[in-house]
This record gives C-alpha cells, sequence and structure tokens, in this order.
C-alpha cells in the first residue's frame, strides 16, 4: 500500500495516528539551534548578571549591568567580560609573590627614610590617614618644579634621560611612532648604547597603534621592554578593561617625572582639532623620587617577573628645598578604592578654596555630595574641564553633573582655550596635587594612577597661577544651558550619565 502524502510530511507520526513525539523534532535544525542559542544566551546573561551584581563596586553599575544582560545578552556580555569587570584577577596573588622580593626593599626604604629623618611632620591635617592609605610615608627636603605643557615638559624629561649614567625608568600609558615618540626612541637608544640600564613600560591597550618595528629598535640596543600586559592569566585572557594609566620617568633614582603627559604630537599641541594641548607634570628630586620607584617596581615585576636593582638611598633635594610630598598610587588591585578616597578626604578637609581641574569629569554620588557640601560650608569650589573633549561619553554626562553642583554653589567653567588635559587640585593655601587620577569611575576604580601631593605655600601658588591663567581662557557654565538644548540632546545626556559607572 502506498504511503500517503500526509504520512511523508509527517514519518514522526504512527500509524495509529499518535501525537507527534516532540514538537521540537519537526523544527528544522537551524531553527532548533537558533532556539538552543537563544536560550543558551539568556543563561548565560542571566548568570553574569548574578556576578556583575556581586561583584560590581557601585550600584549604578551593577544595576546598568543588570538590565543590559539580561535585555541584551548576546551584546552586553561580551562586552562584560571584555570592560564590566572590576576585579584584577592575578595581580593580588602576584603581589603576595613578589613580597619576598620587593617587600624587604621597600621596608628598608622606609626605615632609610625614617633615619634619616626626611619623614613629613605626622600631625599635619590628614597626613597620617593618606599615608595609611598610599601605604607610604610622606617625605620633607623635596624640590618639585611644576612644568606647564609640552614645550616645557618633555625638553626636561629628555635632558634628565641625556644626563642619566646608572638606569633608567621610563612608563607612559600611550607612545606613539610620531615625531616625539621617536625622539623619546632616539634618547633610550643611545642611553642604552652608553651602558645605561633602560627599562620601557607602556600600556599594550593605550599604546595599541604603537609599531612592533618601535619596540623592535629599542630592544635591539639593549632596553629593556616590557607591556604592562593586563591579560596575561587565564582569568583575564578576554579582558581589556583594567589600563596602567600611569606616567613615570626616573633618571638614577635621583630625578622623577610624573603627570599627565602621554608621548604622542598632540602633546606638543599637533592635533588636527584639540589643539592648543593643555597639560602638567612635575619633576621631582629629593627622597620622594624613591617612594615614586616603588609603583613602577610593583608594575615592572607584574610585567616581567624580575626586579630591577634600583638606587634606594634616598638623598635631600640638592637645592635646599623642604617641599613635603606624599605619593599615592592607586589601582584595581587596592584593599580600599584608594584614588577615590583620597579624593574625598581632601574634599572634606577643604576649608577655603578647592579647585579641580580634570579632563574627564563624571563624579559618582559619593563626590557628587562631597563637592556639594564643601560649597555649602563656604568653600570656594571650582571645576576646570574643558569644553571640547576627546571621549563623547564623558563630554554628554559631564553635563548632568552641573545642574546639582550649581544648586550649592559649585562653579563649572569650560576651558575653551585647547584641551585641558592635566589632573590637578588645589586645596587651601598650601596642598596641591599632580597626578594622573581624573574624576571618574575609570580612575577611581579600574586604572592604576599615580598621584603626587606637595605641601608647600610656594609651590602652590604656582599651581595657583596655572589654574587662574586657565580660568582666564574659560567661560563659566550653567545648567540653563543644558536646558535650552533639544529633547533628544538632553535624553543624550541622561543615558550618558546611566553609562558612567561602565565607561
Amino acid at each position: 500500500m502506498k504511503m500517503g502524502m500526509f504520512e511523508r510530511l509527517a514519518p514522526e507520526r504512527t500509524q495509529r495516528g499518535k501525537p507527534r513525539r516532540l514538537l521540537g523534532n519537526l523544527l528544522p535544525r537551524k531553527k532548533r539551534f537558533v532556539a538552543l542559542l537563544v536560550v543558551a544566551a539568556q543563561v548565560v546573561g542571566a548568570l553574569t548578571s548574578v556576578q556583575a551584581v556581586m561583584e560590581t563596586r557601585t550600584a549604578q553599575g551593577a544595576i546598568a549591568w543588570a538590565v543590559s544582560l539580561n535585555a541584551m545578552p548576546y551584546v552586553a556580555v561580551p562586552a562584560y567580560w571584555a570592560f564590566g569587570r572590576t576585579k584584577f584577577n592575578g595581580y593580588v596573588k602576584k603581589r603576595q609573590e613578589q613580597m619576598d622580593e620587593t617587600d624587604p626593599l621597600v621596608l628598608r626604604l622606609i626605615e632609610k627614610v625614617h633615619a634619616k629623618e626626611f619623614l613629613a611632620p605626622p600631625e599635619e591635617r590628614n597626613l597620617a590617614l593618606l599615608e595609611r592609605l598610599a601605604k607610604l610615608p610622606a617625605t620633607r627636603d623635596n624640590d618639585v618644579r611644576l612644568l606647564r605643557n609640552g614645550e616645557e615638559i618633555f625638553p626636561s624629561i629628555l635632558a634628565g634621560i641625556d644626563a642619566a649614567r646608572d638606569y633608567l625608568l621610563v612608563q607612559f600609558y600611550i607612545v606613539r611612532d610620531d615625531q616625539l615618540g621617536r625622539a623619546l626612541q632616539q634618547r633610550l637608544v643611545a642611553a642604552a648604547e652608553r651602558g645605561v640600564r633602560v627599562h620601557f613600560l607602556y600600556d599594550e591597550i593605550g599604546s595599541y597603534q604603537l609599531p612592533r618595528a618601535y619596540l623592535d629598535r629599542l630592544r635591539r640596543a639593549g632596553v629593556q621592554v616590557h607591556a604592562f600586559n593586563s591579560t596575561q592569566g587565564s582569568a583575564n585572557r578576554l579582558q581589556i578593561n583594567f589600563r596602567n594609566h600611569r606616567k613615570i620617568v626616573v633618571a638614577d633614582g635621583r630625578q622623577a617625572w610624573v603627570g599627565g603627559a602621554n608621548v604622542g604630537d598632540e602633546y606638543l599641541s599637533r592635533h588636527p582639532r584639540l589643539t592648543p594641548w593643555v597639560d602638567a607634570m612635575v619633576r621631582v628630586e629629593g627622597p620622594a623620587v624613591q617612594l615614586i620607584q616603588v609603583p613602577f617596581l610593583e608594575d615592572w615585576f607584574w610585567a616581567s617577573g624580575a626586579v630591577p636593582e634600583l638606587n634606594w638611598r634616598p638623598q635631600a633635594a640638592p637645592s635646599g628645598a623642604a617641599h613635603r610630598v606624599l605619593i599615592l598610587p592607586s589601582g584595581p588591585a587596592d584593599r580600599f578604592e584608594t584614588s577615590a578616597l583620597y579624593f574625598l578626604t581632601s574634599i572634606h578637609a577643604a576649608e577655603r578654596r578647592l579647585w579641580i581641574a580634570s579632563p574627564y569629569f563624571v563624579p559618582d554620588e559619593q563626590i557628587v555630595s562631597a563637592l556639594q557640601l564643601a560649597a555649602l560650608r563656604g568653600v570656594d569650589v571650582r571645576i576646570l574641564v574643558p569644553e571640547d573633549c576627546d571621549n563623547m561619553l564623558v563630554r554628554l554626562s559631564g553635563w548632568s553633573f552641573v545642574g546639582a553642583l550649581e544648586k550649592a554653589g559649585v562653579k563649572v567653567y569650560r576651558h575653551t582655550a585647547g584641551f585641558l588635559h592635566y589632573k590637578a587640585m588645589l586645596v587651601d593655601e598650601d596642598i596641591s596635587a599632580i597626578g594622573t587620577a581624573n574624576f571618574d569611575n575609570r580612575s577611581f576604580r579600574l586604572n592604576f594612577e599615580i598621584t603626587l601631593e606637595v605641601r608647600d605655600d610656594a609651590f602652590a601658588r604656582e599651581v595657583e597661577a596655572m589654574f587662574l591663567e586657565d580660568f582666564a581662557g574659560s567661560r563659566l557654565s550653567s545648567a540653563a544651558e543644558l536646558e535650552e538644548r533639544s529633547f533628544p540632546y538632553r535624553l543624550l545626556v541622561r543615558v550618558a550619565r546611566l553609562l558612567a559607572p561602565v565607561q
């Protein structure tokens, strides 16, 4: 008997007319695969959202990730594993492994600082607290020179490289193969060829455009070159969220440079749009130089597994200057949110003046509240940010905080005379901070940063003059400006603010 058409189309149906065994068996393979993929994505998204809720450090960030991981798992899951994690797996363990190698060096350094009476007076305002936060002592007898813009910064650094006779520590977030980058390369090659031990550390994400040929030229000359390599370790293979944002140069353990400038022609005001480029670094002499070497030592050990032989003998600055300096390294492996707590402490300590400059100003709620309280108790609080920015999310989300700050009396200035890139803070008449940390979630919780605090009236006046010059090239911003913008723009501002914790 011939098989009927129905039987040919539905072979799973029995001759007795029983129902189909499984509806899924009638689906084409592609549809079954898509269905399984959808279910798997939702399950993975749900499980990842649990991890995000348990590990994300801010409530805003946890909510943002939880919603997106469940609503859009196909996009959000890869994004979370690349950008969303806040724990730097492996670094803490590696730091514990290095204790036998590096901790004795640091402990002996602190003993030498104490024995030579280089310690700053601990009774100064909040200094003992900040030392516990930094895990390093504040020192006196330092000479700190403020360097403005690339025209002052890089001649000073290159001259220090040329003068080095023993070793150089060079660490930047961004290094480019352009005119300035090649000038640095030539000086490092020349130093290595005359017998100077050169240690060159760069962030592979910030310097992703740096060609291999640039690095090979350094290696052939004898320069020890390493990427920071935040993706080392099986748990870190997919993540690109943690960056080493520090900029440090040390020559012979006698001079050091710290601040906001990277190595690229834009830092010499050669950017096609963001020009002039306004930046700042400091040159340091004195016992603080040895303390600046400590975070470099930790980063180098993470990247290379080796401990370089360095000068750990602190000396007073030859000029006789007596600047009191605190070195504050911070990063995602810290027990506490070191950078955020430092800035919170400084804001609460301000009595008369609090001026802050940051190109990426996206504060969280605790920082906003602290700034409001400072203004309400009569402190002159001013925030200096660039009018134009190289990051659209930062530019948009920055507008969302103006209204809350303005209500309390905080003044927000937008720098119109070029791109303001330095990170600085001025507290009252004597405390200044220059470093690499911005007022945003990335610097507070995700990046490796370094901040140098100086306690000295004369140096504070130099930083004050820098601020006043840049206030003169700025305009006072107002929340009314945002209200006058179109609804789509205001909506984008609010969406950008929601994304602030994951920027």
